[in-house]
């Protein structure tokens, strides 16, 4: 199964981020495990401090009760004394009782001494010293243990820091490295396969600029972008031995016109002036009336014939250029139109780019197509055809009439035949050909642009 491109692309680092993410949740562990036995450290050490602040006042209460068993009179300030010792007794055996863990039979007799030791129940001596000696072993077992204890923590706590700081540098280094190697591995590899599948592309798409034609193979499913740009191709390249057939078509059908119109001329015409000539030697008979105007159908022949020829292939074009060929076309036109005023105009800008033959005669037949539709059909007065080169990237072509016009959008996309011719033309040689309303009051406006640079890639 082959995975999308963009998942190809973020598969390397992803990897890389996840063994990271690993590593950083294994160091997080590590530390966490770490901060337990500090805190159960802290908790020792504030146990040791109570501990010995509860054996210190212990010792003095003792040795107080001891002074003060002897004397008959009771002294006040040692009282008062017994007093604070009490109290930094009391707050220590707290302190122990809510951090020790014992068991209820202990914690119950430890509280009882302490309860027993407070002054405000009266001061006996043998009561205090039987008190004290009921805690005396609580301190000293709870001594000894947290000794213990601190000895081991001690080692632990030294113990745990070293093997942590080996056990992480070692799983760092390890992890570091294979996502290193993971990253390198998937980029290299999924890179490997993204560049082939591009180089490949590119390959089919410079063997296309070079001529050959052949498409490339379609992708029989499309999983990423590179499968679409691939389909695009094999497309695209349909597309194009269509669009260069049409051009070898209309390439062929020209060669055909020109060779038409040359046997025409050589032969055709030929013989017909070989007839004119010798109906001119017979002037001088008597059938006169019928010789000339066996003459006049003749000539009217022999230039009906000259116009097929110059529609089959106008000679103008090959001689003085699409400029002056279109300028001659439309005064011939005007010089049979009696009612239609046709007004052209040819930027002298044109007359600077010498167009390719096949180019040239496209944009000569659309324009007498387009002029030939408002002479037949508009109903026009005015005409005007104008062609010219704008900032030397641009190529239009309009022919713009005052007729009736029509209803573009009934006929977007459809129209008649030589609509159709118009449009097909033109897309041939790289043009838009579009009609839309007269900037008059009533007609059409057609217009034809293309730019000069795709005229330039087909010479």
């Amino acid at each position: 199964m082959r995975l999308a491109l963009k998942h190809q692309i973020i598969l390397a680092p992803a990897s890389v981020l996840l063994l990271m993410s690993l590593l950083l949740g294994f160091l997080q562990f590590n530390y966490w495990d770490l901060s337990i036995k500090r805190q159960a450290a802290r908790q020792l050490g504030t146990l040791f401090i109570a501990l010995a602040e509860a054996d210190l006042a212990a010792q003095r209460m003792n040795n107080l009760s001891v002074r003060l068993g002897k004397n008959t009179m009771l002294d006040a300030s040692r009282l008062q004394e017994m007093a604070e010792l009490y109290t930094h007794l009391s707050g220590a055996s707290q302190r122990i009782l809510n951090v020790m863990k014992m068991d209820e039979t202990s914690r119950l007799e430890w509280r009882q001494a302490v309860a027993d030791l407070d002054p405000d129940n009266g001061f006996n001596s043998e009561r205090f010293l039987v008190a004290l000696g009921k805690l005396r072993p609580h301190l000293d077992e709870l001594s000894e243990w947290i000794q213990n204890d601190r000895e081991k923590l001690r080692d632990v706590h030294s113990q745990d820091i070293d093997a942590l700081v080996a056990r992480t540098t070692f799983v760092s280094i390890v992890v570091l490295g294979a996502a290193i190697l993971i990253g390198v591995f998937l980029s290299l590899t999924f890179a490997r396969r993204i560049l082939k599948r591009i180089q490949g592309l590119s390959d089919n798409a410079i063997r296309i600029v070079k001529g050959d034609l052949t498409p490339p193979p379609e992708p029989p499913v499309v999983r990423d972008e590179l499968d679409e740009l691939a389909l695009s191709i094999n497309r695209m390249t349909d597309q194009l031995i269509r669009v260069v057939g049409t051009e070898k078509l209309l390439e062929g059908a020209e060669e055909e016109r020109r060779r038409i119109a040359m046997d025409i001329h050589d032969q055709t015409l030929s013989d017909l002036s070989v007839v004119h000539r010798g109906l001119q030697d017979l002037a001088g008979g008597q059938d006169q009336a019928k010789i000339q105007k066996l003459e006049l159908d003749l000539r009217r022949a022999m230039t009906n014939l000259r116009e097929v020829m110059d529609n089959l292939h106008p000679q103008t074009l090959e001689i003085l250029g699409l400029g002056a060929a279109l300028q001659s076309y439309v005064e011939q036109l005007q010089a049979k139109s009696g009612q239609l005023k046709l007004h052209c105009y040819i930027s002298s800008e044109l007359e600077a780019h010498k167009f390719p033959r096949l180019v040239s005669l496209t944009l000569y037949r659309i324009a007498v197509e387009a002029i030939h539709n408002v002479v037949k059909h508009a109903r026009a007065n005015t005409c005007e055809v104008n062609m010219e080169v704008r900032g030397g990237e641009w190529l239009n072509f309009s022919v713009e009439d005052n007729g009736i016009g029509f209803s573009h959008d009934e006929y977007s996309g459809q129209g008649g035949r030589g609509m159709n011719n118009i449009r097909e033309r033109a897309r041939a040689i790289g043009g838009r050909a579009r009609w839309s309303r007269s900037r008059f009051s009533t007609g059409t406006r057609f217009e034809l642009s293309m730019a000069v640079s795709k005229i330039k890639e087909q010479e």
